[in-house]
């Protein structure tokens, strides 16, 4: 891989599309091990510039705007919770225009590098409301001029309390820059709500699990104590839910291909090693089950338990500089969707937090000024992500604290054709043209063609690409008469965001992208799974037709797909149909009931 140029797989782009699909799929994952996307490191270099801007832009912005704090001491900060409530904003201001999470050309946005705002300031792009039949005023699937106003608001509002001087009131003995008036939190919070129940989409790319109970407790508590551990256990709730997310069959396939993309690590021998026997078997090997559950399950785990209750200073300084490697090493993979302003947040805030604010210092949980407010953050940083992960298909992988655990709902959208997938650019109204017509501009179609499929490729080294594809198998006559896309970068492309969460592109945005594409059956079929629930040995999936609507349901068990490799040389791993549309019958080369799949409850 050079700084400018890309590193190819084996083929001749001219005879890339003749080949079998599945044997595209094991070619692609197999230079998937060796060289991740295969991108130049000059996408790398966009990152840790926007990083920089980030942490210099954000430093300048907050020391200039607040008096009280001085640019030419920043030691003084040390203590002053507006440095906290300015860099959560300045954050939020990141994420909620589009230019942190899913950005770039690790989320494959390529031209421009961003959805985000260019969507939500655009009238009648696709709109996704929560629960549009149950709650007033929110029902419908286009952006109108309200929902541009609601979000322009919100814009204006943030960037006012990143340049408003600090209030007195309610603020911490001893600080000489105050706080961020709470009314102006809390505006911020009731804002953010309303927009979310008219689209889910923005509330999402906020990250609105991860700040806004931090800013609606640090705008009605009333004691700094409280405040403090409000930020303290929303931490300590998102790194246990993420470790407990990782529990499961899921995990740690995630590592091998996330560390293979790593553009740091060269040594092809070294990445080899993360699979059982390479090129042969891509399972995980006992390298990448470390990898995943002694350096991050058991850290998620245990660390933050020490941060929240220890007094010793040297413990909980050895805690803190364990998070922060654990953060540092995370960003330092350039995860697909890159979040990475959110890892170097955390890395800021658990030093801040747990060493500025420290337990045996009057900052611990027994220091808290009522039980009732423990209560409230039980509430507050517990009910999603319990819920989530008893009822995942209620609750978005974001708020059930799963980020990154491989235990998420996916899909797999097939066109019949290129002409097919065509009509997302000629009917729907969105700022960025679909991925395909973006790299071909730069690459032209062949090399656009491979990279295109190298995101599907990538998905099938994860436990439901595997269930995804054969799915496929079983309800496309032929594989290679369609064009099989990752879901995640369709979606970004329909909504302007996108981040793991297959709620996105669900049956609601499907039923959007059909009321303006009209495909005929056939030309547009979508396969989609649902995150394992934390009790059940099952997951649920169902197939689309975006002409017919749900055509089938039924499930499988996540071993059968873990066990198997990306190009399924066995065929479809097992599942169990539990409904069938009337008078649908899958028309797959593998689709004989004979063949793995029965028809029961």
């Amino acid at each position: 891989m050079g700084f400018k140029t890309a590193d190819m797989p084996p083929v001749d782009p001219a005879e890339y599309d003749s080949m079998p699909f599945m044997d595209r799929m094991r070619m692609l994952a197999t230079h998937w091990v060796e060289y991740g996307f295969g991108g130049p490191k000059q996408m790398h270099m966009l990152y840790v510039y926007k990083l920089l801007f980030y942490v210099i832009a954000g430093v300048v912005v907050v020391g200039v705007s607040t008096p009280g704090l001085s640019l030419a001491d920043l030691g003084d900060w040390w203590g002053e919770p507006i440095v906290y409530e300015k860099f959560i904003v300045w954050t939020l201001l990141f994420e909620i225009t589009g230019y942190a999470s899913s950005s770039g050309p690790l989320a494959f946005k390529f031209a421009p590098f961003t959805g985000g705002w260019r969507y939500w300031t655009r009238r009648n792009t696709l709109r996704l409301p929560p629960w549009p039949s149950k709650v007033p005023l929110t029902a419908g699937d286009h952006r109108t001029l309200a929902d541009v106003t609601i979000y322009g608001t919100i814009l204006v509002l943030l960037v006012g309390l990143l340049l408003a001087p600090g209030t007195q009131d309610n603020a911490f003995p001893g600080t000489d820059a105050g706080l961020i008036h709470p009314m102006g939190l809390l505006a911020y919070v009731v804002l953010i709500g309303i927009m979310g129940l008219r689209d889910r989409v923005v509330f999402l790319a906020a990250r609105s699990e991860q700040y806004v109970a931090i800013l609606f407790f640090f705008a009605v508590l009333s004691t700094p104590v409280d405040m403090i551990l409000a930020a303290k256990v929303a931490m300590v709730s998102i790194w246990m839910g993420a470790g407990v997310s990782k529990f499961g069959h899921h995990f740690t396939s995630v590592v091998p291909p996330m560390v293979s993309n790593t553009p740091w690590i060269t040594s092809t021998a070294f990445k080899r090693k993360l699979y059982r026997d390479f090129p042969n078997d891509l399972r995980p090997s006992r390298l990448s089950w470390a990898f995943a559950h002694i350096g991050g399950t058991v850290v998620e785990l245990c660390l933050p338990v020490v941060l929240l209750f220890s007094t010793n200073t040297t413990l909980t300084w050895l805690a803190i500089g364990g998070m922060i490697l654990f953060h540092v090493f995370i960003t330092s993979t350039f995860p697909l969707a890159v979040p990475l302003e959110w890892n170097v947040f955390f890395m800021f805030a658990v030093a801040w937090l747990f060493g500025g604010f420290p337990a045996g210092e009057g900052w611990g949980l027994g220091d808290v000024s009522s039980p009732l407010v423990l209560l409230a953050f039980a509430v507050a940083f517990l009910t999603m992500p319990i819920l989530g992960n008893l009822r995942p298909d209620l609750v978005s992988f974001l708020p059930s604290m799963r980020q990154y655990a491989g235990n998420w709902a996916s899909a797999t959208w097939a066109f019949r054709g290129d002409a097919a997938e065509d009509k997302l650019n000629q009917h729907l109204v969105k700022y960025n043209a679909n991925q395909i017509d973006q790299l071909a501009a730069a690459f032209g179609k062949e090399v656009a063609e491979i990279f295109m499929q190298k995101a599907v490729a990538w998905r099938t080294m994860h436990s439901q690409g595997r269930a995804l594809i054969s799915l496929m198998m079983r309800h496309l006559d032929r594989l290679e008469n369609y064009r099989i896309r990752e879901a995640e970068f369709t979606c970004t492309t329909l909504v302007g965001w996108q981040f793991g969460d297959a709620h996105l592109h669900n049956e609601q945005t499907i039923t959007a992208v059909q009321k303006r594409c009209n495909f005929e059956p056939g030309e547009c079929v979508i396969v989609w799974i649902e995150s394992q629930p934390i009790h059940r040995k099952r997951l649920e999936y169902k197939v689309i037709d975006a002409a017919l609507g749900v055509v089938e349901r039924g499930h499988y068990h996540p071993a059968d797909a873990v066990n198997e490799q990306p190009w399924l040389p066995n065929g479809p791993i097992p599942h169990t149909v539990t409904w069938r549309r009337e008078g649908y019958v899958p028309i797959g080369e593998w689709a004989h009931p004979s063949v793995r799949a029965t028809v029961g409850a």
